[in-house]
């Protein structure tokens, strides 16, 4: 038998079948795709957009606030969506005293009384009693689990060798009044307004705030005493926090005041000492109580 030849396909030839076959492909006629159908965004979608749809990301968001928020963003574009909005829940796009309410009161211990929030002339918290005189200065007042919990507070503390007294606590919206008038006699407003609240403003209306000394020194050189370091590490414990810390001047509204000290009760306490925030922050990002 005679063998066949083998078929040699010269590379000019498929060279040549290939363009044909391209040439055919591209000769089809292609279907036209429907362009894609534009989505309209809501009104409320677009300002979420705005805000990187922060919404999404943190529970504390506030839908009545999104045009504050966003205008605050707007104002202050070096700061994060996050922080914008808890800027915001504290009130913190108005000036103080600005669009001012008055305070709920059901909060109890955890009532916030500040430049935005306010009690009523004739609030007088429920059982105000007496510090034992061993831990106070005076006849002063405080909550009853409040009152309690300093007690045990300066107790425990006296027992290392150490003074924490109570110097000024409960006053009414009446003493205020005179004491705030007083400062702004002596200081004029603007500074009397850095260190002191105004009537209905002062947290010592509610019977939950405390200034402290340790006898020997003035209470503004609190500071400087062993008794502040102890406070600073134990006062959590008795449910207590340093409630105008250093740098933290424009979430409170108040300068630095190492001797005031306010009842949150033991878990807010422990919470705050840990995040490092102040009870503003508590309230704008952890009660929500809008």
């Amino acid at each position: 038998m005679k063998k066949r030849k083998k078929l040699k396909i010269k590379p000019l030839f498929i060279i040549i079948l290939l363009i044909i076959i391209i040439f055919i492909f591209l000769s089809i006629p292609k279907k036209n795709n429907p362009p894609k159908k534009q989505i309209k965004l809501t009104e409320e979608e677009v300002k979420m957009k705005k805000l990187n749809n922060i919404n999404k990301k943190i529970d504390y968001f506030n839908n009545d606030y999104i045009d504050r928020y966003i205008s605050y963003k707007e104002k202050n574009p070096d700061l994060s969506i996050t922080q914008v909005v808890k800027n915001v829940n504290m009130n913190l796009d108005y000036n103080y005293y600005e669009n001012t309410k008055e305070t709920n009161i059901n909060n109890k211990d955890l009532i916030l009384v500040n430049k935005y929030y306010y009690l009523k002339e004739d609030y007088v918290p429920d059982n105000l009693e007496s510090i034992n005189v061993k831990n106070a200065n005076g006849d002063r007042k405080l909550v009853s689990n409040a009152k309690k919990a300093f007690e045990e507070l300066s107790n425990t503390a006296a027992q290392e060798g150490l003074n924490i007294i109570a110097m000024s606590t409960y006053r009414s919206y009446e003493y205020q009044v005179n004491l705030y008038n007083r400062y702004v006699e002596n200081d004029g407003k603007e500074e009397a307004d850095t260190y002191s609240g105004r009537p209905g403003h002062s947290e010592h209306q509610t019977g939950l705030a405390v200034d402290v000394y340790n006898k020997n020194e003035t209470y503004t050189n609190f500071e400087k005493t062993k008794e502040f370091d102890w406070m600073q590490e134990n006062a959590y414990k008795y449910g207590f926090i340093l409630r105008f810390p250093k740098g933290k001047e424009k979430e409170t509204g108040y300068q630095y005041e190492s001797w005031h000290y306010r009842y949150v009760g033991k878990e807010a306490a422990k919470y705050i000492k840990e995040k490092d925030i102040t009870l503003e922050e508590y309230h704008a990002t952890i009660i929500k109580d809008w």
